[in-house]
C-alpha cells in the first residue's frame, strides 16, 4: 500500500523492479505501474490527503498481471489517442500499447485498473 502522493510513484516503481528482478519486460511493467499509479493519484480519491493506492503484481507462467487499486472517484478512467495534442491524457494509451490486455473494475468507491503483459516463454528461458 502506498500513500497517495507523487513520491509514492517512485516507490511503486522500485517495488516493481524489486519484485520482478530480471523479468524480460521489466521496463514495460515499471512504465505501466507508473502510469496507473499516477492516474490513481490524479484522478481518484487516492490523491486526497490521507489517500492511498495498492499495487499488486502476479506472475503466472509467462504472464504478468499488474493492478493498481485506488479509492475511487466520480470519473471513470478513459482511453485517449496517443496522437492527441492535449497535455497529459496519454497514460492509458501507453498502457494499452504495452499490454496484451487491460481493463477497469470497480466504482466511485474504489477501482482497480489492471494490465497483462505476455512474455515469450523463450525469453523467460534465455533471460532476455
Amino acid at each position: 500500500m502506498f500513500l497517495g502522493s507523487t513520491i509514492s510513484i517512485l516507490e511503486a516503481r522500485r517495488f516493481v523492479s524489486a519484485f520482478l528482478g530480471a523479468w524480460p519486460t521489466l521496463d514495460d511493467a515499471i512504465l505501466i505501474v507508473s502510469e496507473l499509479a499516477t492516474n490513481a493519484i490524479r484522478h481518484s480519491q487516492s490523491g486526497r490527503p490521507g489517500g492511498r493506492f495498492v499495487v499488486t503484481l502476479e506472475v503466472v507462467g509467462s504472464s504478468l498481471r499488474a493492478e493498481v487499486r485506488d479509492e475511487g472517484g466520480p470519473r471513470r478512467p478513459m482511453l485517449f489517442p496517443l496522437c492527441t495534442t492535449e497535455p497529459g491524457g496519454r497514460g492509458l494509451a501507453i498502457v494499452s500499447e504495452l499490454s496484451a490486455k487491460w481493463g477497469v473494475a470497480g466504482d466511485d468507491y474504489g477501482r482497480t485498473v489492471w494490465a497483462v503483459l505476455e512474455v515469450s516463454p523463450l525469453a523467460l528461458v534465455s533471460g532476455s
